[in-house]
């Protein structure tokens, strides 16, 4: 299959009428969008991990082509979606990549579910509020849908099969999980045996000393920051950022020649 012949389609996954795309053929890898993202903003990777991999796309509840459901939106209910949703399509594992909100998804499917996550690439999500930056740490406190970037809407827009009108209920949606604490701990990462990659930007919304902490806590990750860029790192650098994933998810890594 070339990179640019690409399977869209619907499937019912766990009661949510779920959109998705594939493309290419390999091993399965799975792109979770951030939040109030389609996946039209995977566009720099796809190319690059499609020559590769079977990339499948999927669009949340409530994002893009996926229509919202009644009640709220929250991280474990996306979770759970994408558990359903690899369960529909019979993925028996996968490599998991995730970036923002998706990244959070990411782990939590790992966590809950390890047999299904074969690597995890986790892009730019602190996994609580102390790993933010000041700034953004007191943003969320008084977070509201006003604050969003404006690109959100129009995007949005373009697609929702709710209809633009639905972009006040879903902005909401999203502004409410934003406002809460994931509240995840070091902790619970060490108990997370997946091969991770803890990628962020040098400017991200978190600081550089938590994805370390990060890196630190789990069994079996890495940490690579990319220089001289922000939450958007995989738009900014493209090359250095499908570079590393490809590095992470192709490779069994070498011995180290020094250190543990």
């Amino acid at each position: 299959m070339q990179t640019d012949q690409r399977v869209r389609e619907y499937v019912d996954a766990g009661g949510v009428r779920t959109y998705y795309e594939i493309v290419g053929e390999g091993e399965p890898v799975i792109l979770l969008h951030g939040g109030m993202c389609t996946l039209e903003t995977w566009a720099p990777q796809i190319p690059a991990l499609a020559a590769v991999y079977r990339l499948i796309i999927p669009e949340r509840r409530g994002h893009g082509r996926t229509a919202d459901v009644s009640g709220p939106i929250t991280y474990e209910l996306m979770a759970a979606d994408t558990i359903a949703f690899m369960t529909a399509l019979g993925i028996e594992t996968a490599h998991l990549v995730g970036w923002s909100d998706g990244a959070l998804v990411g782990l939590l499917v790992a966590m809950q579910r390890p047999d299904l996550v074969k690597k995890l690439g986790y892009i730019s999500q602190p996994i609580n509020f102390a790993g933010l930056r000041p700034k953004f740490r007191a943003m969320s406190a008084h977070l509201s849908r006003e604050h969003l970037p404006p690109m959100f809407e129009p995007a949005y827009a373009a697609v929702s099969p709710d209809g633009p009108s639905h972009y006040a209920v879903i902005a909401d949606k999203m502004v409410a999980l934003w406002r809460q604490d994931p509240g995840l701990t070091l902790d619970r990462l060490r108990t997370v045996q997946t091969p991770t990659l803890v990628l962020v930007g040098d400017d991200d919304m978190q600081t550089v000393a938590h994805a370390v902490d990060m890196q630190e806590a789990l069994p079996h990750a890495q940490l690579a920051v990319v220089p001289g860029t922000s939450h958007a790192l995989a738009m900014e650098k493209p090359e250095v950022v499908n570079r590393l994933l490809l590095d992470f998810l192709q490779t069994e890594q070498p011995s180290k020649l020094f250190g543990s």
